[in-house]
Formats: structure tokens, C-alpha cells, sequence
């Protein structure tokens, strides 16, 4: 989060939104799930029952004896995709997942793409599995004719969506242990019907049976290269939902590493329990077209059903192990309902914490600590879904229940690109970091883009595929797979244009309102960088600048506003006008902080009187590190409010080390005055200014951890500034971060004897004309003779002043910058003021003429007096730019 905590009121009863949006953050329950918990969820998710006695009789009708390699095949883009995951969530153990990693990876409008494929996924699949329990709950009970009956099948799944809906609300401990008992009666009935079914095959000789070959897992044995992709794609989505795991990684114990963990062991073991009973069912009831065949069209939705009754009898025992069967089919979609609303409510949690979503989804319950208008309203989502769609027409159901293919090969896919970004810059780090960060999660991405690309144009866009096809113009009849499953994400990106509109409107003025570019000085030699956050609650107030002074000084300004989104950039905007019209005035640092101070003070009053029920500005809390360097003394005079002190690097030996500067609070705070404090710079030595998101980054857990990696980058000063900036990026921000990060470079330079110029004259009339000789004597050695009767006239009036008003030892200095400087200093306190002399005036008129002489003039004071100083151009050179 951008700035410093702000205190607040005690929370009132009732639901709160999340406090931050990081990982680990948002208020969830922490360390509420084990490995075994989350392997249960992320099994329970797959719905393997539901998903092999719906999938298998449509992977033998395309491939015929293969199906058990084809099964098989289709674990390798999901074990890939998983690798992602893992990699992705211990680096970030954010519940959005995709959403969070491909934001962070491609920006906010690809990651709520992402955010919105889970939505569109999830919510499709849930109806459809709801409706599936419904079905089976009747077909269990005995009530066949319910089981056909649409209505009464859309009331038990509307019923069922409630009952798993409320499970999750009362806490994620309870899901998890109703996961861990329904997952163990799913997977132990189902080795217990693969088992039952070969031992006959071997002993019984079933009149269906078949012995197992070796044929059946030699995928060159598929009859066409068609035939095997659309096999695959059959196949791969039964693989679907394992990532259930990684999504409440924030409520897992270890959250970094037991989800990815539990995510890969999924995968692998849905790879043995799908391999056991595909080939199992196949050699006990063949393929053939009719009976209990694998490739009897009847029984394509259905497959288990009449392979249990017949393998497991329908007679004592048998009876019960047949009505267990189905049972476990039953609980296996009701288990991945359940599971399925996890990974929705907390993808929308996470998009609202992150502020793509309205901030109610971001609300939680104080005692369950689950999300509750996330979960609630997905529920609510789904039965909607599921009523609508029911009440227009069950084909264009079932059609969506087959687009909800090319979602989850739009999320994965992306998840695996994500992966292979977000890495790019460690992945030469180490053979691991190239394999598992780059290579598999890119190969798997394309395997996804292959996928989707093929089901979404050949197979879903076939007329004759599924059960409705829609005419669309200039492309004629399409399948109405393709047509629905495109439509949803298409509605997506609609939908992102509208939500990241203030994203993208805080980003622009967050950019317009920094500093373009930074102008050469003589003084220093700059580099910086901004990286903004990855999301719409990351971009903010961060800010760098570098402001010339008088004197050929510079002031140095990094800060750092509390609070995100487009108000924040646009208070950051108006604290960067602030300092740099304070800074022209030549005050120290703590001044320039006190004015600030009052200033952010003001604008909270105000703020909080405009508001309705009082309210805070967004620039309370606001820190701020100014710094003024001197290239002709090597001083720099730094204060700071509330901000990190910056690293200073030793130009001799490379040592890095962070000055304690005096303690100052926060802008518009109050509290203790602010206090400069002074150091030497040598020439060569580089000093870096930052704001807190460049050092806290996401991984670095120790507290000062981002403190020793810039230390670690910042020890060889001698390398170029473009170079440093990169490799300090490359080494704290791999990735980007949920909060915005600047950094600015800086290394001295020291203005040459041969630049500056000066003397102390006594305070006698008789040294005005001293002072005159000096001036073109060292115009002269400058080859700048053209200013000599300017800057004649200019030390002359200056130098008559001083005499006059003030008294005591007057110096004069001139420096040859970019500008031609001219100082007259004296130990008075009383400010000169520019006025126009009338007509009957005896004097008056000095310093008129020297503001029309000069490009700028001004006063700045310290403790023993005050100096006047102007700048000319020099010959040739051209008019500054009004930025500077």
C-alpha cells in the first residue's frame, strides 16, 4: 500500500471490507488448511467420478481403444499448467490467481481477463453440476421420473447451489473437512469398481470383456491426427479444477509452497485414479455400441451406472455397492460444487480487493472471516444462471455447460504464459529457474492456446456439434458452442474496458503529472525509474523530481502518497507543484517540509468539511525526502516526513550505508518539528532516493531484506547510471508488486576552481568599483566579454545595496554553469522587493532593471544573512525549458 497506516476508529460490528489488497492481506482465515486439506479440495474440485462417467463413453466414440492413453496424454498440459501455479503462487499467494499473476505479469485489463475466464467458468459449471446432483439425488432415491423431469431437477440443483453455498460461507475448516470425507469415499468406491471390474475380466469372463493391451497406450494407434487432438480436448478438461487448491492459498498453512504442492500432486494423482478406471471400465465392458459398451451413445453421459450394476451385481452386496456407485457420482458433483464456489467467491474477493470489482465483494465476515458478499453472490449468480438458461432452453444449456471448455484453456493458457513474463528476467538464473519458471509453463500455455483455438474454430464451430447452431453475418451458421463460449469473454472484455477505465485514466495522469525527462545538470548525473503497480488499487502517489536551484544547486524530491487510484494520483500531482513552487523560494529542507506540512493540512480540513459524514484527504499520511546538493561546497542538506532515508554510496570503496536522519511525521500529521541534517559527498558518490514499493517488494518476507538487496546493487557506484537503475529493478522488482515504485539516481559532480569565482569585499563605497574590475577581468578569462556590461551593472547595484542596507563583510561569487550565475552576499535579513519607481523617483529602479537584464533572480537566506543571485544566459545558448 502506498504511504504509512493511518489510525482509525475501532472497526464496527458487522461485515468489513479487506484491508489491503497484497497476498496475505485481505483478512482471511490464515493457516486454517493443511497439505491434506488442500489436496482434498483441489481432487474434490475435478469431480473425478462425475467427470469419468460423463467424459469416458465420449473418449472411446472418438478414439476407441486408446481412450486409456488418451486419458493420460491429457495430464501433460495440466501438470505443466500446475508447475505454473506452483511457481506463480511462491512468488505471490494471492487468492485471484490468474487474475493476480497475469496483471502483474501483462497489466490490469489481461488479468481481469483472466479474473473474468475463472468467473465465466466457474459459474457455467456450477449449474451444470448442481443440476447433475440434482439428477442423481432422484436416480439414488428411486425417483426416475423426477430424474427426467426438467423442473424438478432445476429446484434439487437450485437447492443444492444453497446447501454448498452455505458450507463455504461458515468457514473454509468446514469445507475442507466435508471435502476430506466426500473425496475418500469418492476415490476409495471408485478403486474399489476398477479393481472389482478387472478381476472378473480375468476370472468372471464377462461376455463384454476384453484383455488389456498394450495397443490400448500407443497413441499412434488413434486412427487420425483428429481423431487424437479432439480426443485430448475431451480429455483434458476432466483434468479441470485442481487450481482450487492454489486458490485458498491465503488460508493455507505455508501458504507459498503447501498449495503448489498440493496443486502438482492433483494433477499426478488424477493421472493414476483416471488411468486405473478408464482402463479398467474398458476392459470390462469393451466398446462396444450397445449394453453396458463404452461406445453405447445411450449411455455417454453415463457410463458407470451400468458398468457398477453389472460388474458389482444388483443382489445383496452388490446391490449396495451399485447404489454406492452412484452415490459417490452424486456426492462427487455435489463435492465439486462445493469446491467450485471456493475458487469463484475468492477470485472476485481478490478482483474486488484490487478494486477491478465494486469493494462490496471485498466485504468479510468477522467471525467466519470468508467472503461474504463474493460467495453469497456468486451463489446467487449460479442459480440465476441456472433458472434462466433452463427456463429458455435446455439445449442452449447444455451447449454453454461444452463452451465452458474454452474458458479454462483461456485462464490456464494465460496462467502459463504469465509464468514464463513474469520470470523472464530470472530464468537464466539456474537450470531450474529456465525449466520450471520458463520452459514448462510456456509449453504448456501453448498446448492451452493450441486447444482453444482448435476447439473454438474446427470442433465448437461445426453447426452439427452440440445442440444449436446460430447464424451470425458475414460468417453464416457457426456451432452454438463457439458462438456462447466466445460471447462470454467477449461480454468480458466489455466489461474490462468499463471497470479499468479509472485504472487507466489514474495511470495516464500518474504519468503526465512525473517528471518526462531529466534534463542534464552539472551538479549531478540522474537516472530513475517508475514502475507502476500492477492493478487498479496499486497505481498511485509515488513521485521523484529534481528541481534546479540557484547557485547551480539542485533539489532532490522523492515521495510518497498514502492511498491509490486516480484521487491519489492527482494529490501526488498537486504536492509536486507545491515543492517545486517552495523549492524556487530557496528554502532549507525543513522549511521547504514545514510549508508543505501546513499545506497538506489545509487541503485534509478542507477535504473532510466537503464530505459528506467528515472523510480524510487522500495527501494525510503523504511522505516526503527532500535534499538540496551543492556542486561548488560537495554539501547536501537532506529532512525527511515519514519517508525511507536514502542510500549513499561511498565513491572511494563502494560502501553503502542509510544516514539516520532526525525523525519527522508524515505530512498533514503534526507532531515534531523537522530537522535537516548535512553530509559531505564527495565527488563520484551516488546517492539513491526511493519511495517504500521499491524495497517491500512481494518477496522479500525478512523486514530490511529490500534495504540489503539495494545495498547489494548499489556497492559497484562506477557502473553506469541507465545500468544500476536496471539491475536494481531486475533485483528487487523481478515482477511488479501491488504498490507503485520510483527510484532516482544520483551522483555528484563538483564544480572546477576554473568554474566559480569570488571575493570579500569590505563594506566601502570605493569597493564598488573594485568589484566592477573583478567582474570583467574573470568575464574576460571566460571568453564571456558579451555579458561584461550586464553583469557590471548587476554586481554594481547589488553590491550598493548591501553597502547601503546592510553592512558588514559583502561577498560576491560568480559561477559558469549552463547559465552565467552572479551572487552578492551580506549579513542582512531584509528581503529586497521589486517595485516600479515613479517618474519623480530618485532611485528605486536597480532591481527592475536587473529582473529585465536577467533570466531569473531571486533570495535565499541562512543563518548569517541573505544572498541575492541571478542568472543569465550564455551567448549561444539556447532558452530553457519552462519545466526546469
Amino acid at each position: 500500500m502506498g504511504g504509512p497506516a493511518r489510525s482509525a476508529a475501532p472497526p464496527a460490528p458487522g461485515p468489513e471490507v479487506a484491508p489491503g489488497p497484497g497476498a496475505g492481506g485481505k483478512g482471511l482465515k490464515t493457516g486454517a488448511l493443511g497439505l491434506l486439506s488442500s489436496l482434498a479440495i483441489g481432487l474434490s474440485s475435478t469431480a473425478p467420478a462425475y467427470s469419468m462417467a460423463a467424459t469416458l463413453g465420449l473418449i472411446v466414440a472418438g478414439v476407441g481403444l486408446q481412450a486409456p492413453i488418451i486419458t493420460m496424454l491429457a495430464f501433460i498440459p495440466m501438470l505443466l499448467i500446475a508447475y505454473a501455479y506452483k511457481e506463480l503462487n511462491a512468488s505471490d499467494a494471492d487468492c485471484g490467481t490468474t487474475f493476480t499473476w497475469a496483471s502483474r505479469a501483462f497489466g490490469p485489463r489481461v488479468g481481469w481477463m483472466g479474473g473474468w475466464g475463472i468467473i465465466v467458468a466457474d459459474v457455467i459449471v456450477m449449474a451444470n453440476l448442481a443440476e447433475i446432483a440434482g439428477i442423481y439425488g432422484f436416480r439414488l432415491l428411486g425417483f426416475t421420473s423426477l430424474a427426467q423431469d426438467r423442473f424438478w431437477t432445476t429446484v434439487a440443483g437450485v437447492l443444492w447451489i444453497v446447501v454448498m453455498t452455505a458450507i463455504c460461507y461458515v468457514g473454509i475448516e468446514v469445507s475442507a473437512v466435508v471435502q476430506r470425507w466426500l473425496v475418500g469415499i469418492e476415490v476409495a468406491v471408485l478403486v474399489l469398481f476398477a479393481v472389482t471390474a478387472l478381476v472378473k475380466v480375468y476370472t468372471s469372463h464377462p461376455a463384454t470383456a476384453i484383455h488389456v493391451s498394450g495397443s490400448w497406450f500407443n497413441p499412434f494407434d488413434v486412427p487420425s491426427a483428429r481423431a487424437l487432438t479432439a480426443g485430448v480436448l475431451a480429455a483434458v478438461f476432466v483434468y479441470w479444477g485442481w487450481d482450487t487448491a492454489v486458490a485458498v492459498n491465503e488460508e493455507t498453512a505455508d501458504s507459498r509452497r503447501t498449495p503448489g504442492r498440493a496443486a502438482v500432486l492433483s494433477t499426478v494423482l488424477l493421472l493414476v485414479i483416471y488411468g486405473l478406471v478408464s482402463t479398467s471400465a474398458q476392459a470390462f465392458g469393451g466398446i462396444g455400441t450397445s449394453g453396458i459398451g463404452l461406445g453405447n451413445t445411450e449411455n455417454s453421459g453415463d457410463v458407470l451406472s451400468g458398468l457398477g450394476n453389472a460388474a458389482f451385481g444388483s443382489q445383496g452386496l452388490g446391490w449396495f455397492l451399485t447404489k454406492l456407485l452412484i452415490f459417490t457420482v452424486l456426492t462427487s458433483a455435489v463435492a465439486s460444487t462445493q469446491t467450485t464456489i471456493l475458487p469463484l467467491a475468492r477470485t472476485v474477493f481478490s478482483m474486488a480487493a484490487h478494486k477491478a470489482v465494486p469493494s462490496h465483494f471485498a466485504r468479510l465476515h468477522r467471525r467466519y472471516l470468508t467472503p461474504t458478499w463474493s460467495t453469497v453472490g456468486m451463489g446467487l449468480v449460479s442459480i440465476g444462471f441456472l433458472v434462466l438458461l433452463t427456463a429458455v432452453s435446455h439445449n442452449i444449456l447444455a451447449d454453454s455447460i461444452d463452451s465452458v471448455g474454452l474458458a479454462i484453456a483461456f485462464y490456464y493458457g494465460l496462467t502459463g504464459f504469465a509464468c514464463a513474463w513474469y520470470y523472464r528476467k530470472v530464468l537464466t538464473r539456474s537450470p531450474r529457474d529456465l525449466l520450471f519458471k520458463g520452459l514448462l509453463p510456456g509449453l504448456g500455455g501453448l498446448m492451452m492456446l493450441f486447444l482453444f483455438c482448435y476447439a473454438a474454430f474446427d470442433v465448437y464451430a461445426d453447426p452439427d456439434y452440440g445442440a444449436t447452431a446460430i447464424t451470425l453475418p458475414l460468417i453464416g451458421r457457426t456451432g452454438g458452442v463457439t458462438v456462447m463460449g466466445l460471447g462470454a469473454l467477449l461480454l468480458g472484455v466489455v466489461l474490462m474496458l468499463i471497470v479499468t477505465r479509472e485504472h487507466t485514466a489514474a495511470l495516464r495522469l500518474q504519468r503526465s503529472l512525473l517528471p518526462q525527462s531529466l534534463p542534464p545538470r552539472t551538479a549531478v548525473e540522474l537516472a530513475s525509474r517508475y514502475l507502476p503497480a500492477d492493478s487498479r488499487s496499486g497505481v498511485g502517489g509515488d513521485w521523484f523530481d529534481v528541481i534546479p536551484l540557484s547557485g547551480a544547486r539542485v533539489g532532490l524530491v522523492v515521495g510518497d502518497v498514502l492511498g491509490h487510484g486516480l484521487q491519489a494520483a492527482a494529490t501526488m500531482g498537486r504536492l509536486r507543484t507545491s515543492v517545486r513552487v517552495l523549492a524556487r523560494l530557496d528554502l532549507a529542507p525543513e522549511e521547504l517540509l514545514a510549508h508543505l506540512d501546513d499545506a497538506v493540512g489545509q487541503a485534509g480540513e478542507e477535504a473532510a468539511g466537503a464530505r459528506a459524514g467528515g472523510g480524510q484527504d487522500e495527501a494525510l499520511g503523504v511522505t516526503c525526502l527532500y535534499a538540496v546538493y551543492d556542486p561548488v561546497s560537495g554539501r547536501c542538506s537532506m529532512a525527511g516526513a515519514g519517508h525511507p532515508a536514502p542510500a549513499v554510496v561511498s565513491a572511494q570503496d563502494g560502501v553503502v550505508r542509510y544516514p539516520q536522519l532526525p525523525a519527522g511525521p508524515p505530512l498533514g500529521q503534526g507532531g515534531r518539528p523537522f530537522r535537516s541534517v548535512e553530509l559531505e559527498l564527495p565527488a563520484g558518490s551516488l546517492l539513491a532516493l526511493f519511495t517504500d514499493g521499491f524495497v517491500q517488494g512481494a518477496d522479500h518476507e525478512r523486514a530490511g531484506a529490500g534495504l540489503d538487496l539495494l545495498a547489494g546493487v548499489l556497492a559497484r557506484p562506477d557502473r553506469p547510471m541507465e545500468e544500476l537503475c536496471d539491475h536494481a529493478v531486475a533485483t528487487l522488482l523481478p515482477g511488479p508488486v501491488d504498490d507503485d515504485a520510483a527510484l532516482l539516481l544520483v551522483r555528484t559532480r563538483r564544480l572546477g576552481a576554473h568554474q566559480v569565482a569570488d571575493w570579500e569585499l569590505a563594506a566601502d563605497p570605493a569597493t564598488v568599483a573594485y568589484a566592477r574590475r573583478a567582474t570583467t577581468a574573470q568575464l574576460r578569462d571566460w571568453g564571456l566579454e558579451e555579458l561584461s556590461f550586464t553583469t557590471e551593472l548587476i554586481v554594481s547595484e547589488l553590491v550598493t545595496n548591501a553597502i547601503r542596507y546592510a553592512g558588514g563583510t559583502i561577498r560576491v561569487r560568480l559561477i559558469r554553469d549552463r547559465s552565467l550565475g552572479c551572487e552578492v552576499s551580506d549579513s542582512g535579513h531584509t528581503s529586497p522587493h521589486l517595485r516600479h519607481a515613479g517618474g519623480d523617483d530618485e532611485g528605486g529602479r536597480g532591481l527592475f532593471i536587473i529582473a529585465q537584464m536577467t533570466q531569473r533572480w531571486g533570495t535565499r537566506y541562512s543563518s548569517a544573512g541573505k544572498t541575492i543571485w541571478t542568472e543569465q544566459e550564455l551567448p549561444g545558448t539556447p532558452v530553457a525549458d519552462a519545466s526546469e
